[in-house]
């Protein structure tokens, strides 16, 4: 599913799913690094993001794969 990641101005990182008009913070990540690694959204799900550089910039929108929640 097409994911929009960006950092708000207050510094936390967000998720944005145009399909469900969906768009919720980011509360955890399973690795240090954002990218390659799960990410959990406040309303539960786990997102596996795709590899890519750590210096990739902020507003991005990616392919990421739900592994968990409804």
């Amino acid at each position: 599913m097409k994911v929009m990641i960006r950092r708000g101005s207050d510094g936390i990182l967000s998720a944005y799913v145009p399909k469900k008009d969906l768009e919720e913070p980011i509360v955890e990540q399973g690795s240090p690094q954002l990218w390659g690694g799960t990410v959990t959204l406040a309303n539960g799900w786990v997102l596996q993001l795709p590899e890519m550089a750590p210096e990739t910039s902020l507003p991005i929108t990616v392919e990421a794969k739900k592994i968990s929640g409804d």
